[in-house]
């Protein structure tokens, strides 16, 4: 199992519509994201900053993600979310939600 952290900034005007949206994810983008192999994912917000938790239950995450990319219905939760987001200054060129290092572990 590989655990995964990430960060995004949050619109502070689009911060409500985002906790809104979040409200009643739809089930085939849930669906999806099972099938990716994609487990306790969770969202959490601080002030402008959004940070994302998920653990990877399969063997390639990468492709995986291209999977993910490729289904219409989480193209259409995208659309939704992202108008919500903006890349922390911190994340590499081209990266949306930026991955975060993991400094510590006690389980």
């Amino acid at each position: 199992m590989r655990r995964v952290a990430q960060v995004i900034r949050v619109r502070p005007d689009k911060i409500d519509e985002y906790r809104h949206l979040h409200l009643d994810v739809p089930e085939p983008v849930l669906r999806q994201l099972r099938r990716c192999h994609i487990a306790n994912y969770s969202i959490h917000l601080l002030g402008d900053r959004l940070f994302a938790y998920f653990e990877y239950h399969g063997d390639d995450l990468t492709a995986d993600l291209a999977i993910m990319t490729a289904d219409p219905a989480t193209q259409a939760w995208w659309r939704l979310t992202e108008p919500c987001q903006q890349p922390v200054e911190e994340a590499a060129p081209g990266e949306w939600w930026a991955s975060m290092e993991q400094v510590f572990l006690m389980e």
